[in-house]
């Protein structure tokens, strides 16, 4: 069965507990298949990335197969928002929304049913087509900056916060482009980059730990800059080497590879 989420973000958990650690998040409309329940959770796999976890289930509604026409995400971090029963919703950046047909085939732009729920649109509300793109250096970065200063948070997706990987994802999917959740698949994809000289705006840089596994990435700003999930969403100095703390002049990350995705 498929669920849709109805909250602003709802935690994915390793285990059904609320003390479980959070894997990863489905935002607002993100849509999931219910795999198992225990207790008072769903298991499910995110339709987005194929990510698994555990959700309330209080948080899903389940959805008709092909209940909707129309499939957009929002763009916008500041006063993006919905009315779910009336109730104001905040939306964060890569939540997605959706439109269904009236009676006489017209899309219906204002309000969406869900059973037990009403979902009403903000106007205008910041959207584009949730579908492939290509994305340009400068839409990558005006759309990375919005999230300068987020909290760093272990499983986040969201603009209240997030993790280096969840982060890349997410303006990756803002930029009709997909990329795997977490770091070490995202290292998997894309076009090699020889040499940091050669990368350009929007180009993705992996760091390893002392075993050789990657575990960090960023986007990097330019040959010698970098915006990156660490403590907050900032901006750091880089070099061959890796990346160095704006503050301190300490080296925090090695530099493993250099990827393109675009």
């Amino acid at each position: 069965m498929m669920c849709i989420n109805i909250v602003s973000v709802a935690p994915m958990r390793a285990q059904a507990a609320h003390r479980s650690e959070m894997v990863s998040q489905l935002l607002f409309g993100e849509q999931c298949e219910i795999l198992n329940s225990e207790g008072d959770f769903y298991q499910v796999r995110s339709r987005y990335d194929g990510y698994e976890g555990w959700v309330q289930a209080t948080q899903l509604v389940p959805m008709e197969a092909g209940l909707f026409d129309e499939s957009m995400v929002c763009t916008a971090a500041l006063d993006a928002h919905v009315w779910v029963n009336d109730r104001p919703l905040r939306l964060s950046p890569g939540s997605e929304c959706y439109f269904a047909a009236s009676g006489r085939g017209k899309v219906n732009r204002e309000t969406l049913a869900l059973p037990g729920y009403s979902i009403r649109y903000q106007h205008p509300l910041p959207l584009m087509p949730l579908e492939p793109a290509t994305p340009n250096s400068e839409a990558i970065i005006t759309c990375a900056m919005q999230y300068l200063g987020t909290p760093y948070l272990w499983g986040g997706k969201s603009i209240w916060g997030i993790d280096c990987s969840g982060f890349v994802q997410m303006v990756f999917k803002q930029n009709g482009m997909f990329v795997p959740r977490d770091a070490w698949q995202q290292a998997e994809g894309g076009d090699a980059i020889g040499f940091l000289q050669e990368a350009k705006p929007g180009d993705l840089a992996f760091f390893d730990n002392a075993e050789g596994r990657i575990t960090h990435v960023g986007i990097l700003l330019n040959d010698h800059q970098i915006l990156h999930a660490s403590g907050v969403v900032r901006i750091d100095p880089i070099d061959n080497e890796g990346i160095i703390h704006a503050e301190s002049g300490r080296r925090t990350h090695h530099l493993r590879l250099l990827k393109r995705y675009f």
